[in-house]
């Protein structure tokens, strides 16, 4: 989303942007660099680095003296706020990106949110939220909540397409025929994600339904994690499963899905169903984040960490008429279309941005 959103301004804007990562460079780092967006890679690898990155982090921002500093998450928005404020740079926006820091398992990332909360009337100037859940969440947790605004995420339209035959193509590979209808999901191996409530769910309705198939794309999603994979044997029905790893066609990938699913027990604003949305897939969702806001009425929404609500709310599309079930999938193209493209977001960071550099101009 942060690559989108650079890349949304056109060079005539008058705005110039650069990137610092706290960790490493990165896939997303290198198509940036690629496109001419200066990229600085800070190295940090623990809690020990702390002061040099600090140290780092200051030293690049007094040389380059930018307008504002925006951050992005829990541990850029610490450690790019404090840098910000030393330097002597009021104009900070931070960014929150996910509403259940604790699902996804990490005790760190939660202590730095807290610690995040305490400074949240010091440091920031604004607080940008991808999501209307992610506010009241943090809002909650102690972030003040009078600093703090939603900007949902958007998408590049031109960029969800595929070729005429492309589906088809991208299926056969597969082993999927006509007359299979393909649930998928789309996203990294993580606790957040919930992959086990996927293949549970999976597992319920393969008996009912024998033409269903299921494919499974994201980083850690093949044949080496022996964790997902017993999940999947398991369900007593291995071969219903294509995993693909991590893929960088992701319109191909969508567009071989008759159905896509999000399973996870934690989200913000869940970009991949926007993605999904946008090639015209009908989504059956878990009722996190702001996933329901997002589908509105194109799609069905469920309960979390329940593969039973899960399977039925997939069975609800399965026993469809293909052409409503299609009608759907259109209707929630066209709601992105009108609500989520990154020329509504650019705008609304556009507010923000002006609204904060003219106090200091």
């Amino acid at each position: 989303m942060l690559k989108r959103l650079v890349e949304s301004y056109p060079a005539a804007s008058g705005y110039s942007h650069s990137v610092i990562s706290l960790t490493q460079i990165g896939v997303v780092g290198e198509q940036m660099k690629a496109a001419g967006i200066p990229v600085a890679v800070i190295g940090m690898r623990s809690a020990l680095d702390v002061p040099r990155v600090l140290v780092a982090l200051v030293r690049i921002l007094r040389k380059t003296r930018p307008d504002v500093v925006q951050t992005w998450m829990y541990h850029a928005d610490l450690l790019g706020g404090l840098a910000a404020r030393v330097s002597g740079n009021s104009n900070i926006i931070w960014g929150v990106r996910t509403t259940d820091v604790n699902a996804g398992g990490v005790r760190a990332t939660t202590f730095v949110m807290y610690l995040c909360a305490l400074l949240s009337r010091v440091i920031p100037r604004k607080i940008v939220c991808a999501a209307n859940a992610s506010r009241r969440v943090h809002a909650r947790a102690g972030y003040d909540d009078k600093r703090m605004v939603v900007i949902p995420n958007g998408f590049n339209i031109d960029h969800l397409k595929v070729l005429p035959g492309e589906r088809t193509a991208f299926r056969e590979q597969y082993g999927f025929s006509t007359k299979n209808l393909v649930i998928g999901t789309l996203g990294r191996f993580n606790l957040a994600k919930d992959h086990k409530n996927f293949v549970q769910a999976a597992g319920l309705l393969c008996e009912k339904f024998p033409d269903l198939r299921f494919l499974l794309v994201g980083r850690g999603l093949d044949s080496s994690n022996i964790e997902l994979n017993q999940w999947i044997l398991d369900t007593g029905f291995p071969d219903r499963f294509v995993l693909l790893g991590e893929r960088s066609d992701v319109p191909k990938c969508l567009s071989a899905m008759d159905i896509f699913c999000l399973s996870s027990r934690t989200e913000g604003f869940p970009n991949v169903v926007g993605e999904a949305m946008a090639m015209g897939v009908p989504c059956v969702v878990t009722n996190v984040g702001d996933a329901a806001f997002l589908v509105g009425e194109t799609g069905i929404v469920v309960p979390r960490e329940n593969s039973a609500a899960l399977a039925t709310g997939i069975e609800r599309l399965l026993t469809m008429p293909a052409d409503e079930r299609e009608a759907l999938g259109k209707k929630a193209r066209e709601r992105i279309h009108a609500e989520f493209t990154m020329e509504r977001v650019r705008e609304r960071f556009d507010s923000v941005y002006h609204a904060l550099s003219e106090r200091d101009i």
